[in-house]
């Protein structure tokens, strides 16, 4: 039970560390100018953000995981995703919203199959991993070691912020930052 616990604290502080970087990052930016209303704003949203956490029903007191043979096609869709983005004039939007689109007709291939009704989920949040700029995801490498640690967080996230939106957006953006860390610090040796 402990090492369930140790998993579930760790999964959401990185994902609770994610938000708040992220909304910093657009709090500074946004008020590059003015440092009082920066700090205050970054203040009140990481406040706002830790009350919720503390204080909303977020997650079921079960500990499950998603299984790897689900979680797998958060890469996949990834990939295909980035493929379709970078090699056709169909841009960024499009290809995730063509990729997204077909996944959604898996359950319809086999009606009574349970696995194929768990697929567009972990495609969909894949295809948030492939659409990043090629700016932030350079090369097909970067997007399948994004992909793949996406499929972690996503295997880890099973029963954290339930019906809570952005979940699958949270989980490829991590996923896409942990990588990009990973560049970063290897460019740097």
């Amino acid at each position: 039970m402990n090492k369930h616990k140790t998993i579930r604290f760790f999964t959401i502080s990185i994902i609770l560390l994610l938000q708040i970087t992220l909304l910093m990052l657009m709090i500074r930016k946004h008020f590059a100018y003015d440092t009082f209303i920066a700090l205050f704003s970054a203040l009140f949203v990481t406040i706002a953000v830790l009350l919720g956490y503390k204080y909303l029903d977020l997650h079921h007191d079960a500990y499950g995981y998603e299984d790897f043979s689900v979680a797998i096609w958060v890469p996949i869709g990834a990939i295909v995703c980035h493929l379709l983005y970078v090699s056709t004039d169909l841009g960024a939007v499009l290809s995730a919203s063509l990729v997204g689109v077909l996944a959604s007709f898996f359950p319809n291939l086999y009606k009574e199959s349970a696995y194929l009704k768990k697929l567009p989920s972990p495609i969909y949040c894949g295809v948030f991993v492939g659409m990043s700029s090629v700016v932030i995801a350079p090369s097909i490498y970067f997007v399948m070691v994004a992909g793949m640690l996406s499929g972690l967080l996503f295997m880890l996230s099973k029963n954290i912020f339930l019906g809570i939106g952005g979940k699958l957006g949270t989980v490829a953006f991590g996923g896409v930052v942990i990588t990009s860390l990973i560049y970063w610090l290897a460019c740097m040796l």
